[in-house]
């Protein structure tokens, strides 16, 4: 089940939509095991993931990987001095930014977009998001500027990143998953507390 939220910027008027994952929990379909390094899905800070492979019609085939390197929760003031208005009828959020270094392995040149899209923080409620989207405008984080996501990268190739996600005030970041699809469990790199 997917929930969506929107804010609008104050001087901006810009729309920003944040994907809120719910209901994941707990399900495990699929989860065939072959081998040991297969059935590995928990990774430290640091460690790459294994290669994934492109879902893209455009890239079917290529590889990258995506190594999370750091996660900051981000703090009340920082919400208040992103340039996004409060939505009064929404719970207060806060953000949490993700560093990452996503590689491309092999194949046709992929987007950086299209390696970091399945990136989800999981609380330690339980809860979990996808990263702010901004359509139109932009969100301002201290020390985590915004992506070049249509920046190609070809095999070989790296990109450090960070991304913003918002949870709900009061939670911390228990955990940054990268998803598979609904048929294999999500490679995670939990958060130290």
């Amino acid at each position: 089940m997917r929930t969506w939220t929107r804010a609008v910027p104050a001087a901006m008027g810009a729309l920003v939509l944040a994907v809120v994952l719910t209901g994941c929990n707990g399900s495990e379909d699929g989860k065939e095991g072959s081998g040991a390094s297969e059935d590995k899905t928990t990774y430290r800070l640091g460690e790459a993931s294994p290669p994934q492979e492109s879902t893209m019609e455009k890239t079917k085939g290529s590889t990258f990987t995506v190594t999370p390197t750091k996660v900051v929760t981000g703090t009340k003031a920082d919400m208040d001095n992103s340039g996004l208005d409060k939505d009064d009828d929404v719970e207060p959020k806060i953000p949490v930014y993700v560093w990452a270094t996503v590689t491309h392995k092999s194949g046709k040149a992929m987007e950086v977009g299209d390696m970091d899209d399945d990136l989800i923080v999981e609380t330690d409620k339980g809860e979990r998001t996808k990263a702010l989207i901004v359509i139109m405008g932009e969100a301002k984080w201290p020390d985590c500027p915004a992506p070049d996501t249509g920046k190609k990268l070809s095999a070989g190739q790296s990109e450090k990143i960070c991304k913003a996600f918002l949870i709900p005030e009061g939670q911390k970041a228990a955990a940054v998953q990268l998803g598979r699809g609904f048929v294999k469990e999500p490679l995670e790199w939990p958060v130290a507390g």
